[in-house]
């Protein structure tokens, strides 16, 4: 855990493997599997013995309290001024007011000011736009971001979970305007849910966002610990007989988890092990943002970088898990490009080394 990667396009060193704290705490929309900040202590200290660096937490997580904890915890450890703090805004923290919830620049301000209370810090190292509210102008956003920036309150700016238009016309905004860029978009990604390839990828990679991906391991699903049945499935975790977040599992999604079934016990690791490996060796990702219940399930998590997936074992994931591509997007595949032009001729617009996009599931990267 000592690699670090810069994120995005800045000089923001961030470990590869994120510690997400959304069970940090027992109140609110995540009480059902949260924890004590008894029970939570032991994981954040494993993380920095790891030689973690990058902590992900927002106010709505367990009702404020994730936020809480981490404040006490990382003052206990003295380690502030080591860690890049990830906190985000955006969902509401009182349904009475209709200025309490959003994207604007009266709510961003204030849950930048109660994020920081509750932390005890006095600045925020990562500050996202947690989901997209459709009704917030962009603009509106980017310069409440560089007013923060100059105000000391945060020292970077991000995004998670908006359209790819939206992180585009965010950057290229604060670029016209020399005002602050976004460093950070963070999205899910796992073999079970790759649609953020064919378009998030080579944005992100264009505009220097990195890419931070969360639910790796399909919200448990990936980790070996539910099994089909005529009825849905059944397993010990919070799925439970309910399905994938009370959907039901696709005959796809069964044969990615049985592809990875096989693969982990081929390689000698566990299936989420394998399935965390895989988000973090493809490109655009910068860091996996990963959880843990115990301090013993954050240990098996933090060794899913100690190995290299075979490439035969790789081929054969990417195989099982590549999702139909809209047509659309099927027209920039490199197949479809000697429609455009010759491969006889030698014309091209990228360097050597360039990696292009693996989401038709044909390419491969090559740096």
């Amino acid at each position: 855990m000592n690699d670090y990667y810069l994120l995005g396009r800045s000089g923001l060193r961030v470990s590869r493997l994120a510690l997400g704290t959304m069970n940090f705490g027992t109140g609110g929309f995540h009480a059902a599997y949260g924890k004590t900040e008894a029970e939570t202590e032991p994981i954040f200290r494993r993380y920095l013995e790891a030689g973690g660096n990058f902590i992900d937490t927002a106010d709505f997580y367990t009702a404020g309290e994730s936020e809480q904890i981490l404040g006490r915890l990382i003052a206990s450890a003295r380690v502030r001024d080591r860690l890049v703090l990830t906190s985000k805004f955006t969902n509401t923290t009182d349904p009475g007011d209709p200025n309490a919830s959003g994207n604007g620049r009266k709510h961003m301000i204030s849950s930048v000011e109660a994020s920081l209370r509750r932390l005890g810090t006095d600045y925020i190292d990562l500050y996202l736009l947690h989901t997209w509210d459709r009704i917030t102008p962009v603009e509106e956003v980017v310069r409440t971001f560089d007013d923060l920036v100059r105000a000391g309150k945060i020292r970077y700016a991000g995004l998670s979970d908006v359209p790819a238009w939206y992180a585009a016309r965010a950057q290229s905004f604060a670029e016209a305007h020399a005002l602050t860029p976004m460093i950070s978009l963070q999205l899910p990604y796992s073999l079970l849910a790759r649609g953020i390839e064919p378009e998030f990828v080579p944005m992100a990679q264009s505009l220097g966002l990195g890419l931070t991906a969360w639910s790796p391991i399909g919200g448990g699903l990936l980790t070996g610990k539910y099994r089909r049945t005529g009825d849905g499935l059944t397993g010990t975790g919070r799925l439970g007989d309910a399905g994938s977040g009370g959907q039901p599992v696709s005959e796809h999604a069964w044969q990615v988890i049985e592809t990875l079934e096989r693969v982990a016990g081929e390689i000698g690791r566990s299936m989420a092990q394998v399935a965390v490996n895989w988000v973090a060796t493809q490109p655009g990702v910068g860091s996996v943002t990963i959880g843990a219940s115990s301090a013993e399930q954050l240990d098996a998590n933090l060794a899913a970088l100690d190995f290299e997936i075979p490439p035969e074992a790789r081929r054969r994931l990417d195989q099982a898990s590549v999702a139909p591509v809209a047509s659309l997007y099927s027209m920039f595949t490199p197949e479809y490009q000697s429609w455009i032009v010759s491969p006889g001729l030698g014309i091209g617009d990228k360097p050597a080394g360039y990696a292009p996009p693996v989401w038709n599931g044909a390419a491969q990267p090559v740096g």
